[in-house]
């Protein structure tokens, strides 16, 4: 998916459309400012994604 693509995809989170953009150009700015994963970090993430659902109990 390209960055067009996922930014189109967006959820509309202010009604006013010149409030939504400015949000999600933060929410960019925030994003591209952080570092990337370590691989550590990756693997946590991936673990936490892969756990057998819990069983409710009877």
């Amino acid at each position: 998916m390209t960055d067009e693509e996922r930014r189109a995809a967006r959820p509309i989170r202010f009604e006013d459309p010149a409030r939504n953009a400015a949000y999600w150009a933060r929410i960019d700015r925030i994003v591209d400012a952080a570092p990337p994963f370590t691989d550590t970090q990756r693997a946590v993430i991936r673990a936490a994604f892969h756990q057998p659902v819990a069983r409710e109990a009877a």
